[in-house]
């Protein structure tokens, strides 16, 4: 009976008493009796019958009925738990039992009584604080029936998450049921990739899990508008529906749900072919407080968003990607619609329609955007950037990703424009961008500027570098990951410039960097840096070092990977008086070996993470010292 007790890794059913086999499928419990007090005298014609009595017990020829009947009338859930333990049969009997069909009686039985006695409360629900996981070949029907009755009176299922299927014995509508019948506290419900489950399931739990809020069905290939409309009739308090890959949905589902779901708070559909202009539109303009609106890879069109436009006035969060039948006159729609008035975070991605004009619309409509993010938005040019600029007047962080019109002009007028709000600028490979003279005199420089990270932008060089740290003052933190082009000259004059103390900085892949550049670096502002990274950085040597021991004194996490360290550097590091750093990796340092493992142990003090991955001079034995000593500090070797 292992398999029925820990089904699902945790102690979904009570167990307690002992367990006689009675029969060749069938385990009873039962609890200790007292020793008879009458002697009856001995024969074997009593002990035949009785062996007769044992091979044949009694309460297994009685028909499902009678069993129904009789497990719920049980006075706990502890005793049905204890049944659902004695065979499959029983536990799909068991499983079978809504919690309005349980018997409860008025007068406290002494079983009862023991429990309260006892400081233990009976059958208890609750609110459903529990949650169940089941992922691959955990994922059965006999499983699911377990959790249904030992949760039930242990505080109820709140959570439900079913990945994968096992291949043999996969969840079917079968489990899905039992779940349902047994856990009306059920708020939020999870398939992944269970093609087995269909609308029967689904619809069952329609029924028997009213309390039902968030909804998440992925890959979910039988499931269609069917079991969705169940849903929207018997869930009301439905708050969030998330729909990724489930070809049988389409806008006849999406159109009930608007309907019966009053307080649909997040919607996300993605890769849904069926569902068209219908669906979303029924969506956005029936649900009132819709916050979070994510649609990718739907064959929606213009008219979705100009709906979108008109009736989210309640959206906040907005992801839109991949929608190929959406042209300009959809996102300018949108934008001069002026409904999205709460919108504060979109994201755009490979959607044709943003252009110049569209994202200008969309800068003047939306007034209270603060954060956007446009990946692979190719019509995106410097003009349709810098009046965007001029018209987002509460933008705090703006992400441009493979957006490959923005130039270096481009980059320069937007910043200058964003005045006084923008904190957070990030470019990730945006191949138009090269290194060209500009004149930034004339221009206003942006003051509320703390952030800059230029990811993977070869044409990004130390002239257009040296513009930025002229034109951004206060900067804290900088990534420069990729940027193998810029010289030590090139940075100087950022790093001189940042005048309220750089905090973060990250220099992976930056190649042609000197020790030069990070002596100034720990020199100009030591007394502010906490995280500093040169993966990569090979001309980097011990020089670095010493700097980073004299001046860093508030360095908490140093990645020297794959630099030009040696025992040395690591022997002076561990000689500064006030680092305390707290994570140092080392990965790829060849010329790191056994002799430094004495100043790694002294550092080791405040470290909670060292990486020596790939430092080939350290010996296995070695390392095996080093986590000996330092026991609290995570070692990657």
């Amino acid at each position: 009976m292992p398999t029925l007790v820990n089904c699902s890794g945790d102690d979904e059913l009570y167990l307690g008493g002992s367990l006689c086999t009675v029969g060749p499928n069938f385990d009873v419990y039962y609890r200790p009796n007292k020793r008879a007090r009458i002697n009856a005298p001995f024969t074997y014609e009593n002990l035949h019958f009785e062996q007769n009595q044992i091979q044949k017990p009694t309460i297994e020829v009685l028909p499902d009925e009678c069993l129904f009947e009789i497990f719920r009338r049980l006075p706990s859930s502890k005793e049905r738990s204890l049944c659902a333990c004695v065979s499959k049969h029983w536990l799909n009997l068991m499983s079978s039992i809504c919690k309005a069909e349980i018997c409860k009686s008025d007068k406290p039985t002494s079983s009862d009584m023991e429990t309260i006695f006892a400081g233990e409360d009976q059958d208890i629900e609750g609110d459903g604080y529990l949650t169940r996981c089941l992922e691959g070949k955990k994922a059965t029907d006999v499983r699911l029936a377990a959790i249904a009755v030992g949760t039930s009176g242990r505080g109820g299922l709140g959570k439900l998450s079913i990945r994968g299927s096992n291949s043999v014995r996969s969840v079917s509508n079968i489990g899905l049921s039992a779940v349902a019948h047994g856990c009306p506290s059920l708020r939020s419900l999870s398939l992944w990739n269970v093609s087995s489950v269909g609308d029967e399931g689904l619809s069952e739990i329609a029924k028997g899990c009213h309390m039902l809020e968030k909804l998440d069905l992925c890959q979910s290939s039988s499931i269609s508008n069917k079991s969705l409309i169940a849903i929207a009739e018997g869930c009301p308090n439905l708050t969030t529906l998330n729909i990724e890959s489930c070809t049988k949905i389409g806008n006849e589902g999406l159109q009930a749900v608007a309907k019966s779901c009053p307080k649909l708070q997040c919607i996300s559909i993605k890769d849904c072919s069926l569902v068209g202009d219908h669906g979303v539109s029924s969506l956005l303009s029936s649900a009132s407080n819709l916050s979070k609106v994510k649609l990718q890879s739907l064959n929606i069109t213009d008219f979705s968003l100009a709906v979108i436009g008109h009736y989210g006035k309640e959206v906040a969060n907005m992801v839109l990607s991949g929608l190929p039948n959406v042209s300009e006159r959809g996102f300018w729609a949108m934008g001069i619609a002026q409904g999205l008035q709460k919108l504060v975070s979109l994201t755009v991605t490979s959607c044709r329609g943003v252009t110049d004009a569209s994202i200008e619309a969309i800068g003047r409509g939306c007034w209270n955007l603060k954060q956007v993010c446009l990946r692979k938005c190719c019509f995106v040019s410097d003009g349709g950037l810098v009046e965007f600029a001029k018209a987002a007047v509460s933008l705090e962080s703006l992400q441009l990703e493979e957006c490959n019109r923005i130039t270096q002009s481009g980059i320069i007028g937007a910043v200058s424009n964003f005045k006084t709000k923008l904190k957070s600028l990030t470019l990730v490979k945006c191949m138009g961008i090269k290194d060209i003279g500009c004149e930034v005199s004339m221009l206003s420089p942006c003051e509320s500027l703390c952030s800059l990270s230029l990811r993977n932008c070869p044409g990004f060089g130390s002239g257009s570098l040296a513009m930025v740290g002229k034109l951004c003052p206060q900067l804290q933190h900088v990534d420069l990951t990729g940027l193998y082009g810029i010289t030590d000259a090139g940075l100087l004059p950022l790093l001189e410039n940042c005048k309220a103390g750089l905090v973060s900085v990250n220099l992976t892949g930056c190649w042609n960097l000197t020790d030069n550049i990070i002596s100034a670096l720990a020199r100009l502002h030591g007394e502010t840096l906490e995280v500093l990274n040169v993966d990569g950085c090979r001309r980097i040597t011990d020089a670095s070092m010493a700097a980073i021991a004299h001046y860093c004194m508030l360095l908490n996490d140093l990645d020297v990977s794959k630099c030009a360290i040696t025992d040395a550097g690591l022997a002076i590091l561990s000689g500064a008086r006030k680092l305390s750093l707290q994570v140092l990796s080392l990965s790829g340092c060849s010329e790191v070996s056994n002799q430094s493992i004495p100043f790694l142990t002294k550092l080791g003090k405040t470290l909670v993470g060292l990486n020596l991955q790939n430092c080939n001079s350290i010996t296995s034995s070695s390392i095996e010292l080093l986590i000996e000593s330092l026991w609290r500090c995570d070692i990657l070797a």
